[in-house]
């Protein structure tokens, strides 16, 4: 899974950053400073009384089984294949076939005619499925710990008091993605009539989806993106599961 390298590679970042032309800077506080932001006066009392219960967990548990890393492995890469399956779509045989694919309309003819909305609309319905899928696939693998030892148990807890308590502000943040989104399908037009205009050339639709071509960047922007967006909420689940893993690598030695 390569667990060490995901958890460090905040792709959504970067592509974001890059996108709106902004610096993205390693923050200046630490992680506890910066979560103390995003809770209230009634989550940290919540966040308190969770804590005390999750002591108990201490004097319970057992040992994880030996079998169980592999398993969460090969779990973990099924439900990340499924959420991938529909990023891409089957190759069109005509131009008027790639324009009903992307619903476009079949007489476009004008750069200015092409519509972000399919691919806005497309994106959220993916983000709903992510929600949905993710916080199931989160939950199976906090079930696996919550039967290792006081440890697991402990960390599992904790991760459903944390997704409880962060998960509304985190779809609010992932909700702007597909603005920005926006202002990279808007870039890569205005490009492409630069383009026209210093070249004189004639535009032509046929050619958009072409490698090199402005939509047919858009399109990988957007698969790279969306991809980028679901590793992210993936990386509490990856958390998780090396947790079990190293469990055993401790055991073992």
């Amino acid at each position: 899974m390569h667990a060490h390298r995901t958890l460090s590679n905040p792709r959504l970042v970067r592509l974001l950053g890059e996108w709106a032309s902004l610096d993205v800077e390693t923050p200046r506080q630490d992680f506890a400073e910066r979560l103390s932001g995003w809770l209230t006066a009634f989550d940290t009392v919540r966040l308190e009384a969770a804590l005390q219960s999750i002591q108990a967990f201490a004097r319970q548990g057992g040992a994880p089984s030996r079998d169980l890393p592999l398993a969460l492995d090969e779990f973990y890469q099924r439900a990340r294949e499924a959420l991938t399956a529909g990023f891409t779509l089957p190759e069109p045989r005509t131009a008027v076939d790639k324009r009903l694919r992307d619903r476009l309309p079949v007489e476009v003819q004008n750069v200015d005619d092409v519509d972000y909305g399919n691919y806005f609309q497309a994106y959220l319905d993916h983000q709903r499925r992510f929600e949905l899928k993710i916080s199931q696939l989160r939950g199976q693998v906090r079930q696996v710990l919550s039967r290792g030892s006081s440890a697991l148990r402990q960390l599992a807890a904790m991760d459903a008091v944390m997704e409880q308590m962060l998960g509304a502000r985190e779809q609010k943040l992932l909700a702007t993605v597909p603005v920005y989104l926006e202002r990279r399908f808007e870039s890569r037009r205005q490009a492409h009539k630069a383009w026209l205009k210093a070249t004189q050339a004639e535009d032509d639709p046929k050619t958009w989806r072409q490698p090199g071509a402005w939509l047919h960047g858009f399109q990988q922007d957007w698969r790279d993106i969306l991809t980028a967006d679901m590793t992210a909420r993936l990386l509490p689940v990856v958390g998780l599961i090396e947790a079990y893993q190293n469990e055993i690598q401790a055991r073992s030695e």
